[in-house]
């Protein structure tokens, strides 16, 4: 039964006028139907209300009995208060969020957290720190940071699809946010509806998004309080005759920042040496300041406000000292042998003629580019090692000769092949493939690709192979392989793989299959023992790298890693205490994710 309107009167505290409570300072009757009462609410502010009979259902006078009765649930009330205590913890702790996780922050971290992201609402921001500054350490922190303000309630983090899994388990481990992995099984399983919007805090592959014209759609529709970006620079584009050639990962990164309030991009290689498409992926932060292709003189390269970076060399511990030891590079030359220099000509005036017929084809002939391509990681693997190029040409022969036989067939085309053993051509740009995918792009490419368009052209080249091949045997036969001599001297070099703590660890980077195979037997050969040396490749599968890096990290008696660039993604090989790069990628982004 509500309150009637004779009752009312001045310092009476009624309900129903406001959502809250307020006390009356004053009644003035108009009629036996209507007042006018005069309201103070609990923020101090004055109000007036004409009441009528109608009103009075809904009113109500507050007793200090009936505002104060203490029959809650005691565990439910301890439970919203935790919560509004937790809540309320940045007040009075501006950074409760590193109180509250297992990570013990370093200086440079903190900074990143309390000085450079979390002042920026909304926030645009590149994190670019050298590798192992412990980026995904600093994107946790705030985070965490922001729930526990009460800030964020959704996120995306965007990832490469071997660093999904490790991102879950940081999350979880070291900061207790529990993320979901968007998978084709997450995918089947909704149906009818948008995974986006149904997971809260949800972990993507950058690819399984950048290629999915039904994922981004689906991405489109959903709003985040925070999208992180890690290994952003693979969200890349580049400027071509006036006009911006994008990947699908760059056009990815363009709709990220329009669905949500906070964007942050993370990769320690952020410039390739081109200003160019630097400003360019700078825009997906800022298209405004970074608006149209650079030119120097007319465009500014001031990023501030928008990007960190640190080098290693400026990282310190709390005491002042350098976080990590002084990176030392040397280069050991190598003169070739008389029959490597003389199968190094004949394999580079192969390729010289090959090119020479690609380009016949007519630059817009989708086969000359992808002749190109498998000539260009031909003469990649005659740098590498003589057993390299062995394999690849003797592979090349044999698929080409198969070709041969298939080319006598009445109905074999040329263009049909080409594009029924090339799907990767179906993408945008080549460049968007990661190191595993590029190791199997080269496999799939580089023996069988050619220019040749008929029997007697193909019967030509396959001549030409097969001198090669012999002369690539005699070579091998021999003995004589420089480089791997070499190598083969720091292996024994005592001093250098040996320190006062006991065996240091060594890490082999090379970039192609047939030379890691090759290093490995001849490693173990001088080591004398099988397990002192374990390999990592595109083809190893992630739980097998995984034990590989801990077997590598703890396991004295395992001293050599062998590995392509497929080990320099997000793999932490900090155990190592010495990086020989046997090959060097053409990209000089992956010399840093290797130092990394």
């Amino acid at each position: 039964m509500g309150t009637r309107l004779e009752d009312l009167h001045d310092g009476l505290r009624l309900s129903g006028l406001l959502p809250h409570p307020v006390t009356i300072l004053a009644v003035r009757p108009h009629s036996s139907d209507a007042v006018t009462v005069t309201y103070q609410d609990g923020d101090g502010g004055l109000g007036q209300r004409l009441l009528y009979r109608g009103d009075e259902p809904s009113l109500s006078i507050e007793t200090p009995e009936s505002r104060w009765k203490f029959d809650a649930d005691p565990a439910e009330f301890r439970l919203v208060a935790e919560a509004l205590r937790i809540r309320m913890a940045g007040l009075h702790d501006p950074m409760v969020a590193v109180s509250s996780s297992a990570v013990d922050p370093l200086p440079h971290q903190i900074k990143a957290v309390y000085g450079e992201l979390l002042p920026r609402t909304p926030l645009r921001f590149l994190l670019a720190d050298d590798p192992g500054a412990g980026k995904t350490i600093m994107a946790g922190l705030y985070a965490k940071e922001l729930m526990l303000r009460g800030d964020l309630s959704r996120m995306l983090v965007i990832a490469p699809g071997s660093l999904v899994e490790q991102w879950q388990d940081e999350l979880a481990a070291k900061f207790g946010i529990t993320a979901e992995l968007l998978s084709r099984e997450m995918i089947a399983g909704l149906v009818d509806s948008n995974p986006f919007a149904r997971y809260p805090i949800l972990i993507a592959r950058m690819d399984q998004l950048a290629r999915s014209d039904d994922l981004l759609t689906l991405l489109d529709a959903s709003d985040w309080d925070l999208i992180v970006v890690d290994e952003a620079h693979r969200m890349s584009a580049n400027w071509y005759s006036g006009e911006l050639d994008t990947t699908r990962r760059y056009q990815l990164g363009q709709r990220l920042g329009e669905i949500t309030r906070h964007l942050l991009l993370m990769t320690a290689t952020p410039h390739a040496g081109s200003e160019s498409s630097f400003q360019a992926f700078m825009a997906l932060l800022d298209p405004d300041r970074f608006e149209g292709e650079y030119r120097s003189g007319a465009h500014t390269t001031d990023t501030t406000g928008l990007m960190r970076r640190m080098v290693k060399e400026e990282l310190l511990t709390f005491e002042g000292k350098p976080l990590f030891p002084e990176r030392i590079a040397e280069t050991v030359p190598y003169q070739l042998s008389d029959g490597e220099k003389h199968l190094y000509d004949e394999v580079t005036r192969y390729v010289r003629e090959e090119m020479n017929r690609a380009e016949r084809l007519g630059s817009d002939n989708p086969r000359a580019r992808t002749v190109g391509f498998a000539l260009t990681v031909l003469q990649r693997r005659l740098a590498s090692s003589t057993h390299a190029i062995l394999r690849s040409l003797q592979r090349r022969r044999e698929r080409l000769e198969t070709k041969r036989q298939e080319m006598l067939h009445p109905r074999f085309s040329v263009v049909e092949e080409a594009a029924s053993e090339l799907p990767w051509m179906k993408l945008d740009d080549p460049d968007e493939l990661d190191a595993e995918e590029t190791e199997t792009l080269e496999e799939a490419v580089v023996d069988a690709a050619t220019a040749a368009q008929t029997v007697a052209e193909l019967d030509f080249e396959i001549a030409q192979l097969t001198k090669l091949v012999d002369l690539a045997r005699s070579v091998s036969d021999s003995g004589e392989d420089r480089k791997w001599t070499e190598l083969r001297s720091l292996l024994l070099d005592e001093p250098l793989l040996n320190s006062d703590h006991g065996p240091r660890k060594l890490i082999i980077f090379t970039e192609h299959r047939d030379t890691l195979n090759y290093l490995t037997h001849q490693i173990r050969n001088v080591l004398g023992r099988v397990d002192a040396v374990v390999t990592i490749h595109g083809g190893t599968r992630r739980d097998e790298r995984r034990l590989i890096r801990e077997a590598f990290a703890h396991d004295p008696d395992v001293r050599v890693l062998v590995a392509t660039d497929a080990a320099g993604e997000g793999l932490n090989l900090q155990a190592a205490n010495l990086m020989i790069n046997y090959d060097l990628p053409w990209n000089p982004n992956r010399i840093e994710q290797r130092f990394g």
